[in-house]
């Protein structure tokens, strides 16, 4: 009985210790962080301003996207309506702000909800196979 008491504890102390099961590096937010991934031309109902920009895919009502050049695309913006669907390219990282918040908050509605930072590439209109 001795002997198995010395093995448990070998397996719930010594084990751990031995075994490196490493630490997941969290992505770097910002727009100037860890890229997640690209959108290409991804459909999507764009609002801004001069001086803000923001959209929300057409198939994921649950994921805001702010522009982290809303500035620079204000020209081609000013093309279309607020509030209009377009197709939007561009590197995406995570919001900052939200990282934050979820850390703090823990499990709660967050998990569905998703705010993203894009640094957007193109913003065009989708003419449906017309050129």
């Amino acid at each position: 009985m001795a002997f198995l008491r010395k093995i448990l504890v070998l397996i719930i102390i010594v084990v751990p210790a031995v075994i490196d099961l490493g630490c997941k590096k969290q992505a770097k937010c910002g727009c100037d962080g860890d890229m997640l991934f690209e959108l290409d031309r991804e459909a999507a109902t764009v609002y801004f301003t001069e001086s803000s920009a923001t959209f929300t895919p057409a198939g994921n009502p649950y994921a805001t996207y702010s522009f982290c050049n809303p500035r620079e695309m204000y020209p081609k913006l000013m093309e279309y309506n607020s509030g209009d669907v377009l197709l939007v390219s561009g590197k995406v990282y995570w919001n900052c702000n939200y990282l934050y918040s979820t850390s703090s908050y823990g499990y709660s509605y967050q998990y569905l909800y998703k705010y993203y930072d894009i640094l957007v590439t193109d913003v065009t209109t989708d003419l449906y196979g017309k050129k």
